[in-house]
């Protein structure tokens, strides 16, 4: 493992990683290269890479104007969600860059689900809550339904899609982050309807490089004006069929 590398990388977005912020994302770069072997985590293995494209993409919201303050509201202990969150990507490094935030994983895959819970219990990760189910029924409990400072998504999808899947779990006034691998400007003209509809407004759209790679990454901040509507998201499988 080259920690030279993961620290000037974390440099590039404007964070300078502790000794134990490096221990812990190195430790979690063991954990998931191990349970690789049996369950199909990742295809991305190389170290670099991992930092790159995992690690760093992962925290990269950083990045965002600092007109919403988002370092300040992660170090606050913001309270976010993060919605198929599979080997924990984006969750699992902002906690560790951000161990104040109030971090919750979902997933529909319970096997993805407990090997988090090792990785929190290995790491000692405290404040996190894991769930195992579908977006389409958890958004609709009410102790989760639009209770969330951040909801964040890097799952590759429809943006009217996801903003149906995400959008229920973010309070008014809250923000959900979508993660995008191009520039998302086709997507977000098919999407006024669903902003409409769900009660969301864009409000920056960023695109960057990842550092020391040519890989372009969009991220999408959506705000939430209002309560969305009790029908949303509909039944399982309809967001994705007939979106918005």
């Amino acid at each position: 493992m080259n920690d030279k590398f993961l620290r000037e990388s974390f440099d590039q977005i404007g964070i300078d990683l502790t000794d134990k912020q490096v221990s812990q994302l190195d430790r979690f770069y063991e954990m998931i290269i191990e349970k690789n072997k049996v369950m199909n985590l990742t295809k991305i293995t190389d170290y670099d890479d991992t930092v790159t494209k995992h690690f760093v993409d992962s925290v990269s919201v950083v990045l965002l104007d600092d007109d919403i303050y988002i370092k300040n509201r992660f170090s606050e202990g913001a309270s976010v969600i993060d919605v198929g969150t599979g080997a924990g990507f984006p969750g699992i490094p902002l906690k560790i860059v951000f161990p104040e935030i109030k971090l919750t994983l979902l997933d529909s895959v319970n096997k993805k689900l407990n090997f988090l819970r090792d990785v929190c219990k290995e790491l000692n990760l405290d404040d996190v809550t894991i769930i195992h189910g579908r977006a389409e029924d958890i958004a609709h409990q009410k102790d989760t339904r639009e209770t969330f400072d951040f909801c964040l998504s890097r799952a590759v999808g429809n943006l009217a899609t996801l903003s149906e899947y995400c959008l229920p779990f973010v309070r008014k006034n809250g923000f959900f982050i979508s993660y995008k691998s191009e520039r998302a400007e086709e997507e977000l003209s098919l999407c006024k309807h669903a902003f409409s509809e769900l009660r969301g407004k864009l409000i920056q759209e960023a695109t960057f490089d990842l550092p020391y790679s040519d890989i372009s990454r969009t991220l999408l901040l959506i705000m939430k004006t209002g309560n969305t509507p009790k029908i949303y998201p509909r039944k399982a499988g309809t967001p994705s069929k007939s979106p918005l």
